[in-house]
């Protein structure tokens, strides 16, 4: 699956939340959103990822961002993460990977030295302009927003 790039049209989407509710990229028309991917809800990389988003999700709204995570589990099992780990940022399910695809975050990748099929950790920055402003992808759980926020210049 092609990866994106800076400067390409970031596809659109509308997938269900863990609240229920449907969220939708068009939601976001003229506001910049980190959309970031991720394997699996309630596993260690996964939660280290998503609690260093919620973190540090004052900052990155006051800098403009609105944060939304993207996975192929269930809505219900979202819910439950969401909860768990106290998220406020809208978690949606992408259980036939159709999003996670057209953004280059579900392909071939290594895993402990195997070559398999599935999520790869990947953040891409959609743009006011609803285009792609920076994409990252394997990117490492631990770190990562510390990264993000560099790469953004808000560091």
């Amino acid at each position: 699956m092609p990866r994106l790039s800076v400067g390409d049209a970031a596809p659109a989407f509308s997938l269900t939340a863990h609240d229920g509710s449907t969220v939708s990229l068009a939601d976001y028309a003229g506001r910049s959103v980190v959309v970031y991917f991720y394997p699996a809800a309630m596993t260690p990389g996964c939660t280290t990822q998503a609690c260093d988003f919620r973190d540090r999700l004052d900052p990155l709204r006051e800098a403009g961002y609105a944060v939304l995570g993207i996975s192929p589990d269930s809505p219900e099992k979202l819910a439950r993460f969401a909860e768990k780990e106290g998220l406020t940022y809208p978690l949606l399910s992408d259980p036939d990977k159709a999003t996670l695809e057209a953004y280059g975050a579900f392909g071939e990748k290594k895993l402990y030295g195997k070559v398999v099929t599935g999520v790869i950790r990947s953040t891409v920055v959609v743009g006011p302009d609803g285009d792609v402003a920076l994409a990252k992808y394997n990117v490492r759980a631990k770190g990562h927003v510390a990264a993000l926020e560099k790469a953004l210049g808000l560091a």
